[in-house]
């Protein structure tokens, strides 16, 4: 067995559970990215830096529809969840 294959085949073990996060986790680091970004613009605005306040913005965009995605997959799990029960 070659190196890069015992390599590979460990980062697969650990990273999994990372990876598989639940909805509301998703949900809760979607919250906390959308919250660095607003006070990433809040610097940028302060030191002056247009540029900078132009890419976070389009950033913090992109991090509300995520959030929002996975907000709505969360309440679809939820739901399934429920109906799984009955």
């Amino acid at each position: 067995m070659k190196l890069h294959t015992l390599v590979l085949a460990a980062l697969v073990a650990l990273a999994g559970p990372a990876l598989a996060q639940t909805p509301k986790d998703t949900v809760k680091s979607d919250k906390a990215a959308v919250k660095q970004d607003k006070e990433k613009i809040k610097a940028d605005r302060k030191a002056g830096d247009k540029d900078a306040v132009k890419a976070d913005k389009e950033k913090l965009k992109a991090d509300k529809a995520k959030l929002k995605a996975d907000r709505k997959a969360a309440k679809e799990a939820k739901k399934e969840a429920k109906t799984d029960k009955k």
